[in-house]
């Protein structure tokens, strides 16, 4: 596989589950984080991509992150920042993209990919866990990570088709209130409070999002 170039927003590579490896440092005796590219074009259905797992089903995995996307531009820096290569696929993601802001992302913001039909719309950041930590086996993973502010997206799949590597990535809808996926990965940041009130009135907002800013919003009213 070339390496990724400047361009259009598309998808560079589709991963799926490689095997199921122990969770050295999380609550279950196995983890699907480790993920490769797989050629050609892959269904896409409505829990995620044909062939994928979640192995944790409780909190990974289901319609609200049924595809998590990472941008290849973000791998490359934690590549040059780690010393070695981190490929498609190292970090648990589905879609590893190029030439797409995937951490100024809008929640609920739709993309379209490639041409066989396929919507996705954006609904959280992903927030590291003990499991990511043992998979990286790098010290203070989960803290560097979150300090690094690009933790990649997790999409719902409005309309179900096949992807593959090539596909261009456009984004035909983008709600108004403009809260980020990195907004949201660090919600006291967010200056207005008028925002997050926006985006907690946005219809079918993912169920742990909804959550996270009512508390948001209650702490900032007491």
């Amino acid at each position: 596989m070339s390496a990724p170039t400047p361009g259009h927003p598309r998808i560079h590579s589709v991963n799926v589950v490689h095997d199921l490896v122990p969770d050295v440092r999380g609550d279950l005796d196995r983890t699907a984080i480790d993920k490769r590219p797989r050629a050609g074009r892959i269904p896409v259905h409505s829990l995620g991509v044909d062939g994928d797992v979640q192995y944790d089903r409780r909190h990974h995995g289901g319609r609200d992150q049924a595809v998590y996307a990472y941008a290849r531009e973000d791998a490359g820096w934690w590549s040059t920042e780690l010393g070695y290569d981190v490929p498609p696929g190292r970090f648990g993601e589905n879609l590893s993209t190029v030439g797409v802001d995937v951490t100024g992302a809008v929640i609920g913001e739709r993309w379209r990919v490639g041409d066989d039909g396929v919507v996705l719309e954006v609904t959280s950041p992903r927030i590291p866990c003990s499991t990511f930590q043992g998979w990286m086996d790098e010290a203070h993973w989960v803290k560097r990570f979150t300090e690094h502010g690009a933790p990649g997206a997790y999409l719902r799949v409005l309309e179900p088709g096949t992807v593959g590597a090539g596909d261009d990535v456009a984004v035909p809808d983008r709600p108004e209130h403009g809260v980020t996926v990195g907004d949201v990965f660090a919600l006291r940041l967010v200056p207005d409070a008028r925002l997050l009130r926006m985006l907690d009135e946005q219809a079918d907002l993912a169920e742990d999002l909804v959550h996270a800013v009512r508390r948001d919003l209650a702490a900032r009213a007491r």
